[in-house]
């Protein structure tokens, strides 16, 4: 099957390439308006794009044409976000804040989730988070209806009992982010892991 996305299915272009290309991260981002008013808001297009400089990328759609989302809009008023890093423990939560509530309303109050000060930008990061990245902006590249926000890595946070000091590394079995998976409504977990050595 063929499916040519710059002809009839060029509108069904995020159900197709949403349900094929998983699992996604997911960054659940904070962010702060000009007056002081936390945002939270979940999106799985998102991923690290690099490490030197440390660099992540996050693509957060418009609220409706042309009328970008309050992370989107925070982010290019402030130059400053958090991604909070979400695993099984956090799953419910998170879906929480995808929920469309008033302009100005906490999502993280409504989600029942713990802000905590950052290190060196303004808006909190998320206390149940496993791992935090404090970010500002680097660019942001709009392509067509697409934003992409890409942001340098300030800051990590990580939960003391996943993170091996000694070796920099993930301790294997302690970490279980959750992925997305096809829309609408699908996760997956990542407590069935294998290893697969590069070839030397």
């Amino acid at each position: 099957m063929e499916l040519d996305l710059t002809g009839p299915l060029r509108d069904d272009a995020y159900m197709i390439l949403a349900g094929l290309v998983t699992p996604r991260p997911i960054a659940l981002t904070t962010t702060m308006d000009p007056e002081g008013r936390v945002n939270a808001a979940p999106f799985s297009f998102f991923n690290v794009l690099g490490d030197s400089p440390p660099i992540v990328g996050i693509c957060p759609g418009d609220r409706s044409p042309g009328i970008p989302k309050d992370t989107a809009r925070n982010i290019r008023l402030t130059h400053e976000f958090v991604v909070n890093l979400v695993d099984e423990a956090m799953a419910v939560k998170m879906n929480l804040c995808a929920a469309s509530l008033p302009p100005g309303q906490d999502e993280l109050i409504h989600a029942g989730l713990t802000a905590v000060a950052s290190t060196v930008v303004r808006p909190p990061r998320i206390a149940e988070a496993p791992a935090s990245l404090e970010c500002r902006s680097h660019s942001i590249i709009e392509i067509g209806g697409n934003r992409l926000i890409i942001g340098e890595v300030l800051r990590v946070h990580v939960r003391d009992d996943i993170f091996d000091p000694d070796t920099w590394l993930i301790r294997p079995g302690t970490y279980q982010p959750i992925g997305r998976m096809q829309s609408p409504h699908w996760y997956c977990r990542t407590s069935d892991m294998f290893e697969l050595r590069r070839p030397g």
